[in-house]
């Protein structure tokens, strides 16, 4: 009967080379369990691929957003009516800032030697809220579980910074236009005026508000079958 000790790993087989001694059965082992690794962080990333929202087939119509993505109609409605916001400016702000994308991420900078660098800023999710601003919100709501990848916590992030740029800006909540300048130049670069300088923000924050329009008219066509989705 034979040694089972001295059996070789099932599929980490030692090496026969030619060229040199044969591979030890210890070497074997590390290396079988480093291939072993690589499988499994590769499995992962493939299963996080996998699993990450991917964003609407169409992200220029409300109804079919809704259509494709029906739970989100409810997190979106619950935020309007939370802040008092209209829901078609809330979808606005989020195409322009992520066009609908869970993981959406600003370009890194190129480092030394044509390297990957830091990224442009911390802006991330849905929303492309900041670090700092997003811990202020879920301090500010009471909100600690809050993910940036989440819709339902994205829109009501953008509900929350609307509400709050009416009170300390006294922008009305129905003014798409000066409410992205302000979401993007932050409140206090808004009362500065800071966007003054920046003819293409300006051109931005104009797309934000036809966006917001188009957003408005689609949802008076397809409301009723939307209210059933509450």
């Amino acid at each position: 009967m034979s040694d089972k000790r001295n059996r070789p790993i099932a599929h980490c087989s030692t090496r026969q080379n030619q060229s040199g001694p044969p591979e030890s059965p210890r070497v074997a082992l590390i290396r079988c369990c480093l291939l072993g690794a690589i499988g499994a962080i590769g499995a992962l990333l493939l299963l996080a691929s996998c699993t990450s929202t991917a964003p609407p087939r169409n992200i220029n119509d409300a109804c079919a957003l809704f259509a494709e993505n029906d739970a989100w109609f409810a997190d979106a409605s619950a935020a309007s009516r939370r802040w008092n916001v209209p829901l078609p400016l809330l979808l606005a702000i989020i195409h322009q800032e992520s066009a609908f994308r869970a993981d959406a991420q600003p370009p890194r900078i190129k480092g030394l030697g044509g390297l990957p660098g830091p990224r442009l800023s911390t802006a991330f999710g849905y929303s492309q809220a900041l670090d700092g601003t997003w811990e202020r919100y879920k301090v500010a709501t009471g909100h600690r579980g809050a993910d940036r990848d989440d819709f339902a916590s994205a829109v009501d992030f953008i509900g929350w910074y609307v509400d709050q740029t009416a009170r300390y800006n006294g922008v009305a909540k129905n003014d798409a236009y000066n409410h992205y300048l302000a979401y993007h130049e932050g409140q206090d670069g808004f009362a500065k005026g800071t966007y003054r300088r920046k003819a293409w923000l300006s051109e931005r924050a104009r797309r934000v508000r036809q966006q917001s329009e188009r957003y408005r008219a689609q949802l008076t066509r397809c409301e009723l079958q939307l209210a059933a989705l509450l």
